[in-house]
């Protein structure tokens, strides 16, 4: 074999076990527990919110219903929900998610409910771009039990498949600029909220909620 053959050959070999080294495993989440409690109503319960937006909560809030009750699931209805905590003096996230499963399960009669975090909402502004995005996490909690049945994480942004950089420097910083106003007066960000609802919440494995008994598709995931 020539030298040059060789080196080449050396050269394919060393990139194939990089490849190998860099490919990580696909992460299944576990549903074991998810499919002993096997939940048939979910309790949302209002998102704490670790962005700047004050606007933050209630915009996710008000979408994560709809993926949940497609996945096959009685929801309690939000308003309900929201009155019933301010009747009680508690209004702000935190200190509702801090209330006890066994209360909640008393006072909605639910078998489980959503905790869920925002961690990322509104529009960031970079020097040659800006993106609108929304990240959230999630937990279902057995209300019966305490145990958690599942976990989720998502996000979206405003530029996923945006892969233009054409116009050179002046064009970028004047259309990172466009895009910053643009983002802001049409508030943006409760679009990709839906997005990052839908991502989070969906029915279904690998990564979603497992399909409830109001889903043609219960019991077979």
């Amino acid at each position: 074999m020539s030298k040059l053959l060789s080196f080449r050959l050396g050269i394919a070999l060393s990139a194939l076990a990089l490849l190998a080294a860099c490919a990580q495993p696909v992460k299944h989440t576990d549903y074991t527990a998810f499919r002993n409690s096997r939940p048939r109503s979910i309790l949302l319960l209002p998102p704490t919110n670790a962005t700047t937006d004050v606007n933050a909560t209630n915009s996710m809030l008000s979408q994560m219903t709809m993926p949940v009750a497609e996945a096959g699931y009685y929801v309690v209805p939000v308003a309900v929900m929201d009155e019933t905590f301010r009747q009680n003096g508690l209004t702000m996230a935190a200190d509702i998610q801090a209330t006890s499963p066994a209360k909640l399960r008393e006072i909605f009669g639910a078998d489980a409910a959503l905790y869920s975090d925002i961690t990322q909402y509104g529009t960031v502004y970079r020097v040659l771009d800006s993106a609108t995005v929304v990240a959230a996490s999630a937990k279902l909690v057995d209300l019966r039990t305490g145990d958690v049945l599942w976990r989720g994480h998502a996000s979206a942004s405003s530029n996923e498949g945006n892969n233009s950089s054409g116009g050179g420097l002046i064009g970028m910083l004047v259309a990172a600029a466009i895009k910053q106003v643009v983002n802001s007066l049409t508030d943006r960000s409760h679009d990709i909220a839906g997005v990052t609802s839908y991502r989070l919440l969906h029915g279904g494995p690998p990564d979603g909620l497992l399909y409830g008994p109001r889903s043609p598709r219960y019991e077979t995931d």
